[in-house]
């Protein structure tokens, strides 16, 4: 597929995707090599959008495994389909009559049906799930196994036989073995350590979060609208918003979604009110979106004075200073500048007193009287 590792960075940048140095030589690797890649990182920084954009510039079909917690190896190899087995053993009922109608004790006729048990344990009846579909492909595919970290251990082990010979065993049919082998990715988010036996069986790739160079190369590759210099801030403010104790950083993608969001409504300077109200788009939790909300004047201009209550990002866009607003950007600033968190179950049991309500006050019961 690829003659050189120039040549491996180049097929993906007609996709869309800048890779450096690193990444296309493993790419160079995992097709050459035919190993499977596991691919770590933080969430956003690209890592299923590989093996995407490797479909693509490969000319291959992509088949995608979504791991979850409880998930069995039925969802993930095969499955028999139960209905279709049914359904035939309906219609095959009379022929079913004929074989074990001269039968002459029970014994006889349950070997006879035996007998006939490779007939509904076929081929016909297999439900292939991604690992065996990738393997009794026709043609090449690229097989995704996305966020492997969230399924349980056990489903490791069942990955084992495919990412080490290419293959998966049917009890009941036997052996399949890929003619065409995949192209293998697996993707981690980190979320807990993967086993020793599948690292081992895998060429491996960290991916984090790019220079600001390269982050600035690929918002420019997507073509968001926003002028180049407006881009270039951008990437050095969500760079900022990163170094803060965020619960979820801003991803490359929720950079490009910024840039886009920006270039909407036609930005021509990045100032803290307009990245204010627009910063819902790569900050997706409250507590983050309070302290970004306090950082991005800093972030927008390093000198700038921000008031010790905190709320040098108001400027009358609605974060209850008394401009008739209200709260509508629904970031939870008291109008005493007093940003401590409330602890709303404190709150309800003190209201909860004795003779609160009436007797009888929707629904308590009341009192009998002996």
């Amino acid at each position: 597929m690829f003659a050189s590792v120039d040549e491996a960075r180049e097929a993906l940048a007609t996709q869309g995707y800048i890779a450096g140095e690193r990444l296309a030589t493993t790419v160079f690797l995992l097709a050459r090599l035919g190993k499977p890649l596991l691919v770590e990182g933080p969430a956003g920084v690209g890592k299923t959008e590989l093996a995407k954009v490797l479909a693509a510039a490969t000319g291959r079909r992509l088949l995608r495994l979504q791991c979850y917690e409880g998930q069995d190896e039925t969802k993930a190899l095969y499955e028999w389909d139960y209905g279709k087995q049914l359904l035939y053993t309906q219609i095959l009922r009379e022929k079913i009559g004929q074989l074990v109608a001269d039968a002459p004790d029970l014994h006889d006729a349950v070997e006879r049906i035996g007998a006939q048990e490779s007939v509904f344990f076929s081929e016909r009846f297999l439900a292939p799930r991604p690992l065996l579909e990738a393997v009794r492909s026709p043609e090449p595919a690229v097989l995704l196994i996305d966020e492997v970290d969230r399924a349980d251990e056990a489903l490791e082990a069942v990955l084992l036989e495919m990412l080490g010979e290419y293959q998966v065993s049917v009890p009941e049919l036997g052996t399949f073995v890929a003619e065409h082998p995949p192209l293998v990715v697996l993707t981690s988010n980190n979320t807990r350590d993967l086993a020793a036996a599948l690292k081992r069986r895998c060429l491996h790739l960290f991916l984090d979060y790019p220079s600001a160079e390269r982050e600035l190369e690929i918002v420019r590759s997507k073509r968001t609208g926003l002028a180049d210099e407006l881009a270039r801030q951008l990437v050095d403010i969500v760079r900022g918003l990163r170094e803060l104790d965020l619960r979820k950083s801003p991803s490359i993608s929720e950079t490009i979604d910024w840039a886009r969001t920006l270039a909407v409504l036609g930005a021509s300077e990045l100032s803290a009110p307009v990245l204010s109200d627009t910063v819902s788009v790569v900050v997706k939790y409250d507590k983050d979106v309070r302290k970004a909300l306090d950082a991005l004047p800093r972030l927008v201009d390093p000198n700038a004075r921000i008031p010790e209550n905190g709320h040098g990002h108001g400027h009358g866009h609605g974060h209850g200073h008394g401009h008739g607003h209200g709260h509508e950007h629904g970031h939870g600033h008291d109008h005493d500048g007093d940003r401590s968190e409330v602890d709303g179950k404190a709150v309800r049991a003190a209201k909860d007193r004795p003779g609160r309500f009436t007797e009888g006050y929707y629904g308590t019961p009341r009192r009998r009287v002996v």
